[in-house]
């Protein structure tokens, strides 16, 4: 009878664990929604991931490290901002490029401005929603995905045509308005 119990309370334990953490984590899912439709939103990249074995390799070997292939991008200011008639680019790139450009360590990451391309939209699965963007003007970008899920985290991936895959994980936000300068008096 005791082991009956213990198992009932450990159920009732998970299920309540399951049922709190299901919950959003602080995005409203319309207010969400209304930021993607309006086209005018950031992407802020707190984890990057890359497939390239080499660099988890080189990861897993440093000294005091966990044996994951993920990094950690919190504690700087990478982002993606669209905008309806301009797109700016600052992300990190870890991973094999196939035709990399000696002494500019410029091109070393996605850092680019553009205002040739096109977003288009689509509705996924579990209320998630899928912003495509199309780079016209960059020869190494191929494909921007963002998918966006209602609570506002967002995970990006980024094909491009002259290295190999990465990918973000991170949140969505209103982009911020420019501060304009104080007129001298």
């Amino acid at each position: 009878m005791k082991k009956y119990i213990s198992i009932i309370c450990l159920l009732s334990f998970l299920l309540c664990f399951q049922n709190c953490s299901s919950q959003t984590a602080g995005g409203d899912s319309q207010a969400v929604t209304a930021l993607i439709n309006s086209g005018d939103f950031s992407f802020h990249a707190q984890r990057a991931t890359p497939t390239n074995y080499d660099v988890i390799n080189v990861m897993n070997s440093l000294p005091n490290t966990t044996s994951t292939r993920i990094l950690d991008l919190s504690g700087s200011n990478y982002s993606i901002d669209v905008k309806k008639d301009k797109l700016d680019i600052a992300l990190p790139y870890f991973g094999r490029v196939f035709n990399p450009t000696y002494g500019n360590t410029s091109q070393s990451g996605y850092r680019f401005t553009t205002k040739d391309f096109t977003v288009s939209q689509s509705a996924g699965r579990k209320g998630k929603t899928i912003v495509r963007i199309k780079v016209k003007d960059q020869s190494t970008v191929d494909e921007i995905i963002i998918e966006v899920f209602k609570n506002g985290k967002a995970f990006t991936s980024i094909k491009s045509n002259d290295r190999q895959p990465i990918s973000y994980d991170g949140y969505i936000t209103k982009n911020e308005e420019p501060k304009e300068k104080p007129q001298p008096e």
